[in-house]
């Protein structure tokens, strides 16, 4: 690890509102990161942090920015080689989605002196929009090393001074406008002012491989995302209408993982021509069974997808009562049809909360693009809300759903959507 000077090594350029653009901070710029529930762990949690590790490699790779990282206690510290604020700022943006971090700070590194300490201080205070209007302010030192020969009180106490000396601005310890962190490492101090709530969760990865069943709407990518959130790693299965529909429901299913993969990175998207499979169920006499029994052979397809891929579960987009497929009777008929669990992470949330969720990750917005979905086509007029599992496993034995099943695992196209390569 490269060593600062007592000057505080090199120095970065930020700009603030009001502020001059050429006023440098001292110091050099990087990127803080906190951990979550991963220093929860235990004896494994060195796993989690590797996982991590190279979770952020990936992230930054689509920014062609080379990235220096070190661990500490709680904490990861990243450093962009260029030393470039503009390079500094775009990691920090992309750490914003990568799981299992839970603040993301733009931080300044410097020289473990009190004195470098404190003219990076000064330099913050001095940029913030809040000393326009004479805001009140708070130091809130932290020593990680306690060999540092100040305690963080004392710490608190001299920084302070020397703002209100330089600034003669207010303190206010509980609701300050300018809140100052100080950070003292184990080679170095963090000096920064403010930080921004990331993805949190587990590094994606840590708990194994799913299949999600993706379809162009709503519910499916916030059901995705929220099994990412929880460090699965995730391959998504779209069916498609066709030949009866059109090609943009698939042109919806791509977009929306090129989105999701900005969470995980490398995903894959297989997209199964399901229109003919829906047009023998309907020719078996299923009926008002039509929906349900078009979505147990998705799950049986599934199923065995994911068993070719690795995958140890199948995620769904239900939400109990949502609609008529959705009730307890049908979704007790829906496990009935495959051994591989199925996870439901919206099952207690209602469409408000879904959309929400969905807006914040930015589905929402695709996922409400018009296109032909595979489950409007050839669906009867009135949907059996109390689906009987001996009846459809009647229909599924005229059908031969286990052989149909296998069948439409081998039309499977895969496409390979990046959230990091700007011509997808």
């Amino acid at each position: 690890m490269p060593m600062l000077d007592a000057a505080a090594g090199q120095v970065g350029t930020s700009t603030a509102p009001g502020q001059d653009a050429k006023a440098p901070v001292a110091g050099e710029p990087c990127v803080l990161l906190k951990l979550g529930e991963i220093v929860l762990k235990g004896r494994n949690r060195d796993q989690f942090e590797r996982r991590l590790q190279n979770n952020i490699r990936s992230a930054v790779k689509g920014l062609g920015i080379k990235i220096q990282i070190w661990q500490r206690e709680g904490v990861i510290v990243v450093r962009a080689e260029s030393g470039e604020l503009a390079d500094v700022d775009a990691v920090a943006r992309r750490m914003l989605d990568v799981m299992g971090i839970v603040w993301v700070h733009r931080a300044w590194r410097v020289a473990k002196e009190p004195d470098a300490t404190v003219q990076a201080a000064l330099d913050l205070v001095g940029q913030h929009p809040a000393l326009v209007r004479k805001g009140a302010f708070a130091i809130r030192a932290r020593r990680r090393d306690k060999r540092f020969p100040m305690t963080s009180s004392e710490l608190n106490i001299l920084v302070g001074s020397k703002v209100q000396e330089r600034y003669d601005l207010p303190v206010n310890l509980k609701h300050p406008d300018i809140a100052v962190f100080i950070e003292v490492d184990q080679r170095e101090v963090f000096v920064f002012t403010d930080g921004t709530p990331g993805a949190g969760g587990l590094p994606v990865g840590m708990s194994g491989r799913a299949l999600v069943l993706m379809s162009g709407g709503i519910d499916s990518p916030v059901a995705a995302y929220r099994m990412m959130r929880r460090g699965l790693k995730v391959d998504f299965l779209h069916f498609s209408g066709m030949p009866f529909t059109g090609p943009e429901s698939i042109y919806k299913a791509y977009a929306l993982v090129r989105e999701l993969d900005k969470f995980q990175g490398g995903s894959r998207l297989f997209v199964v021509p399901f229109g003919k499979a829906q047009q023998q169920i309907k020719s078996s006499g299923a009926d008002r069974l039509q929906i349900v029994a078009q979505r147990r052979l998705m799950l049986k397809t599934a199923e065995v997808v994911a068993h070719n891929l690795g995958g140890a579960a199948l995620i769904t987009g239900d939400a109990l009562g949502q609609v008529s497929s959705q009730t307890l009777q049908n979704i007790t008929a829906l496990d009935d049809a495959v051994e591989l669990p199925i996870m439901r992470p919206l099952i207690g949330m209602d469409k408000i909360e879904i959309m929400a969720e969905a807006r914040r990750i930015h589905t929402l917005a695709i996922s409400e693009l018009p296109d032909e979905d595979c489950c409007t086509v050839l669906t009867p007029r009135r949907a059996e809300t109390r689906a009987k599992i001996d009846d459809l496993r009647q229909i599924e034995k005229r059908l031969d759903a286990g052989e149909m099943a296998e069948q439409l695992s081998t039309t499977l196209q895969e496409h390979r959507p990046s959230y990091g390569d700007p011509g997808a």
